[in-house]
């Protein structure tokens, strides 16, 4: 009972750490991410996420078909992608409240339709006049507590047609109120998307390493890029960086695969229907920094699954 116990503190306490960082990093990083995205969004983020949520976005006859909900929006990127590809409400929320204030910052922004026929075709018209701020609403919710979840499913609550937590799970110190809290959030037939920074290859004990070597057959020097890990089952949480200069450094938690979707698995009332690792291609390479992670072709930059409710 008492490491139960000093467990459970400990697990707040780096909760509270972890908000705190990015209370202290919110200005920064919307510095570098701002209204549309940096190379991970626009290159691997948004094209997978197109096609997670594409069977919602494209389905019904009006250009706004959905319900979702953001968790960890950051300064807004995701719930501005999910009111331009057919939502017609996004509760965005995030722990840390300067992030809050930075996302509302662009909301008065208009909705830019992308990607359906359904919007395509007659209702261009009713979506350009639209602002973000009347499809987006902000709030603030620590995902890490039980009782902020409970607060969002009072009253005759329908559930959301789409949850969505991009890039953000190796931020949270415990997913258990979230896995726990799932199938009560999601609607009839409501999908879970979500994104990180693939746990093989950047959150296990891994490194990157570069170096040069003659290929003997043609004579020329050549880059070899490939990634060293160390450990992958058992990894403590660990400080890094998610972009080069931010003030203050994040922690970091590490789950192997099969821990981090066993975690929502394991109530056996949701199901894993999609699962994908996105990688960077050849015509992402960065010359001028040889030790990008975009250089480093054909190795997953991100994990992407999707969860289904059990109908």
């Amino acid at each position: 009972m008492a490491a139960s116990l000093q467990n459970q503190e400990n697990e707040r306490n780096l909760a509270a750490e972890s908000i705190s960082s990015w209370e202290t990093n919110a200005t920064y990083w919307d510095s570098v991410m701002g209204l549309e995205g940096n190379k991970y969004w626009k290159k691997l983020q948004v094209p997978c996420l197109q096609r997670m949520l594409e069977e919602k976005s494209s389905s019904g006859s009006s250009g706004h078909v959905f319900t979702a909900l953001e968790l960890a929006t950051g300064n807004g990127l995701g719930a501005r992608f999910l009111a331009s590809h057919g939502a017609k409400s996004v509760l965005a929320t995030d722990a840390a409240e300067a992030m809050l204030d930075i996302a509302d910052g662009y909301l008065d922004f208009p909705v830019e339709a992308r990607g359906s026929e359904a919007r395509a075709a007659g209702t261009a018209a009713e979506i350009e006049t639209k602002l973000l701020r009347d499809i987006i609403s902000l709030r603030r919710l620590d995902v890490t507590k039980d009782d902020e979840f409970e607060l969002l499913l009072k009253g005759d609550f329908p559930g959301y047609d789409v949850i969505l937590l991009n890039m953000a799970i190796m931020d949270i110190a415990t997913l258990d109120p979230l896995a726990k809290a799932l199938p009560k959030l999601l609607a009839k037939d409501g999908m879970f998307i979500a994104t990180l920074l693939h746990p093989l290859f950047f959150t296990s004990d891994a490194s990157r390493s570069v170096a040069q070597h003659y290929n003997q057959s043609t004579g020329e020097q050549e880059t070899v890029r490939s990634v060293i890990v160390r450990e992958y089952l058992n990894v403590p949480p660990a400080k890094g960086i998610a972009l080069p200069g931010q003030p203050e450094k994040q922690l970091y938690f590490h789950r192997p695969i099969h821990e981090l979707l066993g975690t929502f698995l394991k109530g056996d009332q949701l199901v894993l229907d999609m699962l994908e690792e996105p990688a960077f291609t050849a015509e992402d390479k960065d010359e001028k920094r040889v030790e990008s992670t975009c250089n480093f072709i054909g190795v997953p930059a991100l994990l992407a699954f999707r969860l289904r409710r059990k109908v």
